[in-house]
């Protein structure tokens, strides 16, 4: 199973190369890989920005508990999740599904009308902790996709939200910024390549019931 000789090669990497840059094809697969990620009903209320802009990164460093890779990387992805989930949204959901599967609009709304009303049972800090959750589903789509391609990653939550919110221009476009990964390649003095996984034993991880 590749995927599984892919998840024992990727670590969380702490040392990128600053030499070696992800190429445009790489991206656009990357990309792809995040778009087909599962969602709660399919909404993908997120949104990932992609910087490559030095200046920003380095604006980001210091509330990203000053870490290298956070500028040494070749790109910086940053999941941002929606800070609700509008009516409007979801009934733009709906009217691309409908468009996408040559649907009756009129056939699907009952749907739409049916998440409305467990989206509304939500208390807001129910709302907020799944909206937040959904980016995560994404991050792993891009963390094993960058495993495939031989590129290197770091999931992070090591940095301050609100200070990526003000930097990025967030709050104003009703996003907030949730988990972060630097990609690119491996620098060969990192010293955390070839040390070994630690993970819980199968017998403490799973229960057949």
């Amino acid at each position: 199973m590749e995927l599984l000789k892919n998840l024992n090669w990727r670590y969380a990497t702490k040392k990128f190369d600053t030499s070696k840059k992800v190429s445009s094809d790489d991206l656009q697969k990357l990309k792809e890989a995040i778009q087909l990620s599962v969602s709660s009903y399919g909404l993908q209320l997120y949104k990932v920005l992609i910087i490559e802009n030095p200046a920003i990164r380095e604006k980001l460093k210091p509330v990203s508990w000053n870490q290298s890779q956070i500028t040494d990387a070749s790109h910086l992805f940053v999941f941002c999740n929606y800070t609700d989930a509008t009516p409007e949204a979801i009934d733009a959901f709906i009217k691309q599904t409908a468009e996408t599967r040559d649907l009756d609009l009129d056939r699907l709304n009952g749907y739409g009308d049916f998440i409305k009303e467990k989206l509304q049972e939500k208390t807001p800090e129910e709302k907020t902790s799944w909206l937040k959750a959904q980016t995560y589903l994404a991050l792993g789509n891009l963390l094993n996709a960058c495993a495939e391609l031989k590129i290197d990653a770091c999931p992070m939550e090591g940095f301050e939200p609100e200070a990526y919110n003000k930097i990025l221009g967030l709050n104003e476009q009703g996003l907030n910024a949730t988990v972060i990964a630097p990609i690119g390649y491996r620098h060969k003095d990192d010293h955390t390549i070839g040390q070994l996984k630690v993970r819980r034993p199968k017998e403490a991880l799973f229960e057949t019931i």
